[in-house]
């Protein structure tokens, strides 16, 4: 069986989708997926299906829609329906974690940070991509999130993008400086005041031999800074900037050996 929320929701075997059609089934699945295999309680389900105003009907109404869901896991020929438990006033969902991209993110996540504090950069930069390519596009992208699942999607974007900074990281260790270029122009004009990646692309252009426009980034960022938050560049970056101007050996590229 394949299962995902990062990207639209996902749930099928070999004979098809799984997912229900209906919205409020769709919701409550993805908001058990997001919590699988933990035990979520009944309250919370409502909450995150209603808000802080459910219908007086919330409870059976609920009851409902774990019967949807429960009678589509069970499929045409196939009968996943013991995944979806019923317990003390509440209800667990058991994914298969081989099939879970969520599951996939976070081990090859756990391993890649693992190769990276061992210094190979080679592995590290390869298991990043391999937990980047787990994503399908935003988290449960085509479903209505409620009040109790939207800060743990915030959370899980902002871990993408840290792993993300990792891998680029992991190829600047080695010496893939000139094809990140574009890249980190890309995610740097997405998003004009993320100080690393300015960071990241400063070093990329400066291990480039583009000792200009190294420092170009740095003033876009102090204006972008300035004139959406009213702050300046954090002193490292102020650090990384004087560093490019006197032509800091730090900057170098490493020697990357085999």
């Amino acid at each position: 069986m394949k299962s995902g929320i990062l990207g639209p929701l996902l749930l099928s075997d070999v004979e098809g989708n799984l997912v229900p059609s209906a919205p409020k089934p769709r919701q409550l699945l993805a908001f058990l997926m997001l919590h699988t295999p933990q035990m979520v309680r009944a309250g919370d389900c409502i909450t995150e299906l209603w808000g802080s105003t459910p219908p007086k009907s919330a409870m059976s109404t609920l009851q409902t829609y774990v019967l949807h869901i429960r009678q589509a896991l069970r499929g045409p020929h196939r009968d996943h329906s013991h995944l979806l438990l019923t317990r003390n006033q509440g209800y667990q969902l058991t994914l298969e974690p081989a099939g879970f991209d969520r599951f996939g993110f976070t081990d090859l996540t756990r391993r890649g940070r693992l190769a990276a504090a061992a210094g190979d950069h080679r592995t590290a930069s390869e298991l990043f991509t391999l937990a980047l390519a787990q994503w399908r596009g935003p988290a449960l992208s085509d479903v209505r999130t409620g009040p109790l699942s939207s800060p743990h999607l915030a959370e899980l974007a902002e871990t993408r993008q840290g792993v993300l900074e990792q891998r680029i990281e992991a190829d600047l260790a080695l010496g893939k400086h000139r094809e990140l270029v574009d890249e980190l122009s890309l995610l740097t004009a997405r998003h004009p005041t993320h100080e690393n990646m300015h960071a990241q692309l400063m070093v990329a252009l400066y291990r480039s031999g583009e000792h200009q426009r190294a420092g170009d980034v740095f003033h876009c960022l102090r204006q972008a800074l300035g004139d959406s938050l009213g702050i300046e560049p954090v002193p490292r970056m102020w650090r990384l900037y004087q560093a490019v101007l006197v032509g800091s050996s730090e900057l170098d590229a490493p020697v990357v050996r085999g």
